[in-house]
């Protein structure tokens, strides 16, 4: 059986400002028209859309909660921590996504070489070309791919050229998940992963990833997202319960194309999980 939310919370979603195609305006109306009450913007290794995203959601009535989506290097693998209710002007948070958005342009440049190693020329300004915010990202790189005619898709252009193994791979170097999680609980928030069952890696080491996010101080996990299946979130569900952690939700929405769905998830919580916004305030409370 599966509890109801009185609201409608999506908790992880992207715009223009890292590799989303909506600018933080346009991502906020798009959200309120398709029923979601509280919104996240959690845009990749950057703050900068969430006042304007702010100013929009007061003019729909849609409540903004203010985050980011921090990459992780653990164990060789790369994953990514949200943090929510953070306090975007936190000079450590600022100081420390400032060198992990470096690191982006440097991977960048890289990715570009060794694509034109393999004969495709003009993919750095071409990547640069979907990079209308401070952010590159691979997913900048796949459209510019799959515009050139690369690949048919998406999908197809990614495991084609950019993940291991293939001619535009290149390792991330990201924070660790001592410092990221340390960056969050400083700036205010709550500590999350995201997407946990989107990682290639056992039940052996999602368990130990998660034991070390709890002693470095996380908090939440994503029960449900727009790339789990209801399996999926029955699975997070248990371990949620089994590390008594918060539950969270969200689409992970990049934008028209980019995404499987619509802003909003496409279910409620399974039952028994402790929602991360049970001691939320409203905004209401926070105004007193």
């Amino acid at each position: 059986m599966l509890t109801s939310n009185p609201l409608h919370y999506d908790l992880h979603s992207h715009s223009t400002l890292s590799d989303g195609t909506l600018t933080p305006e346009a991502l906020v109306r798009r959200a309120r028209a398709q029923g979601v009450d509280v919104l996240a913007l959690t845009d990749h290794d950057v703050t900068d859309g969430l006042a304007e995203a702010a100013v929009t959601a007061a003019e729909v009535g849609l409540r903004l909660i203010s985050g980011v989506e921090i990459s992780v290097t653990w164990n060789g693998v790369t994953i990514h921590i949200v943090g929510l209710n953070i306090d975007p002007g936190h000079i450590g948070l600022q100081t420390g996504l400032s060198k992990l958005r470096a690191f982006r342009t440097e991977r960048g440049e890289e990715i570009a070489r060794r694509l034109e190693k393999h004969g495709i020329e003009g993919a750095l300004a071409g990547a640069q070309a979907f990079a209308t915010g401070p952010i590159l990202s691979r997913t900048h790189f796949a459209r510019f791919l799959v515009e050139a005619g690369y690949a048919r898709d998406m999908r197809k252009v990614f495991k084609k050229f950019l993940v291991h193994n293939r001619p535009g791979y290149v390792t991330g170097n990201w924070a660790t998940l001592e410092e990221t999680v340390s960056w969050i609980c400083a700036a205010g928030g709550q500590a999350v992963i995201a997407h946990p069952a989107r990682y290639r890696i056992s039940a052996t080491r999602l368990r130990q990833f998660i034991e070390a996010f709890k002693d470095c101080g996380g908090v939440g996990i994503e029960v449900v997202s727009g790339s789990h299946s209801a399996s999926d979130a029955a699975g997070m569900a248990q371990y949620a319960k089994r590390y008594e952690l918060l539950a969270s939700c969200g689409s992970d929405y990049h934008g028209p194309g980019q995404s499987w769905q619509e802003p909003g998830v496409p279910m409620p919580l399974p039952e028994g999980c402790i929602p991360i916004w049970k001691d939320w305030a409203t905004d209401e409370e926070k105004d007193t």
